[in-house]
């Protein structure tokens, strides 16, 4: 029945749509007048995120975070290379560490993030 067969594709459709935005997800600079040695490390971070070297890019994330921990977006960064790297216990820690930061600092972009809420269950 052509009824079927169109509703399964439909289901197909939305199931894929979530993963296909959260693959899109990717680390965030910092803001500016940030730490320069956080910021130096998440550049670096973000230019190995690009090459697709999570491992080296989450090196460099954990460094900007240890210079700053009080950013949102050095936990989130860190989380996202965790991810990516299938180490989603120590992920799910560091995208709750991100998201209690940006409430704080009103971070949208955080708090608003399909793969930081697929972590924390919202």
């Amino acid at each position: 029945d052509m009824r079927i067969i169109i509703t399964v594709l439909f289901t197909l459709v939305l199931i894929s749509l979530p993963l296909t935005a959260v693959a899109k997800e990717g680390p965030m600079e910092l803001p500016a007048g940030s730490d320069k040695g956080a910021d130096m490390h998440n550049k670096a971070g973000i230019k190995h995120w690009g090459m697709g070297h999570a491992d080296e890019a989450l090196k460099h994330f954990k460094e900007a975070s240890a210079a700053d921990g009080s950013l949102a977006e050095t936990h989130f960064n860190e989380a996202v290379a965790l991810d990516a790297l299938g180490e989603h216990g120590a992920a799910t820690m560091h995208f709750g560490v991100a998201k209690k930061l940006a409430t704080k600092s009103g971070n949208k972009n955080i708090l608003s993030s399909p793969i930081l809420n697929g972590h924390l269950g919202h």
